[in-house]
């Protein structure tokens, strides 16, 4: 299992370099196609072949953002302190006045904002050349958790053994057992919001944090907003149902919900 789980997460990393690669190609094509040309007729020997190479290139404003996505839920999770700065490339500042070279984002370049003054271009979009090349540099060095002896290996299974669990949890709901159910299901949650806290350095003070605890570190650190953790308040009262027993038996449907909406956090939430 270790093996098989190891491959899946390189392989999804690999796939990643490779696109983000492409696209950094695209990007440098389109900012600068001379400079560009002259670059890869030192790797190519003959105008076919780097007609065919151009020719490959996906279109940046198409695949760019599925490509930000994937890579921002890797960095989350392997490289949590990196993840702001990778984000910062990408987005608009907040209270920006205006724009110059140094703070020109990959947002602008999707929108294709140039600045110019008196006919001149001040700014324009080969400006996010270099934080495409930035962003692509931190996707690379997560693969040097892969290599580290300090990477605990645990937090690349952990995900694995999750779904399982989960798997266990539907089909206990599926044959009535719904305490049984959400049992699991709740636990399944809670260790993840633990893990959660981990990665992002937390204190966790309480000796045995329920899951209320741990949304509660997280809100009041800035990790999950008001909306995430109201979800996950809910998600806690199902799992309370299943606990203790009460006049208000949990429903299958319940049971479904907390299933579904902890596989949902564990997706979205690193």
């Amino acid at each position: 299992m270790m093996d098989s789980s190891l491959e899946k997460y390189k392989k999804d990393l690999d796939n990643l370099i490779v696109s983000g690669s492409d696209l950094l190609n695209a990007m440098q094509l389109e900012c600068y196609p001379e400079e560009f040309e002259n670059q890869v007729k030192n790797i190519f020997k003959t105008k076919q072949e780097i007609d065919e190479f151009k020719k490959k290139l996906p279109f940046f404003k198409e695949k760019y953002q599925q490509w930000y996505s994937e890579s921002l839920a890797v960095i989350k999770f392997f490289l949590p302190d990196r993840a702001s700065d990778f984000i910062r490339l990408y987005e608009k500042p907040k209270g920006r006045k205006e724009i110059t070279y140094g703070n020109y984002v990959i947002e602008d370049y999707l929108q294709g904002l140039t600045i110019t003054r008196f006919g001149d271009v001040v700014v324009g979009p080969d400006a996010a050349v270099p934080q495409v090349q930035q962003q692509f540099n931190i996707l690379k060095s997560v693969e040097q958790r892969f290599k580290s002896s300090l990477f605990d290996i645990k937090q690349l299974l952990q995900a694995d053994l999750f779904d399982s669990e989960l798997e266990v949890a539907k089909e206990l709901n599926k044959k009535g057992f719904v305490r049984g159910a959400g049992a699991v299901a709740g636990v399944v949650l809670e260790g993840h919001l633990l893990q959660v806290c981990n990665n992002h350095n937390l204190a966790v003070k309480k000796k045995n944090p329920g899951i209320n605890d741990l949304a509660q570190i997280l809100k009041n650190d800035d990790v999950i907003d008001t909306v995430i953790w109201r979800k996950i308040q809910y998600l806690a009262d199902i799992r309370n149902l299943c606990d203790h027993k009460k006049k208000d038996n949990p429903k299958k449907d319940d049971i479904y919900n907390l299933i579904k909406g902890t596989d949902e956090i564990i997706e979205t939430l690193f």
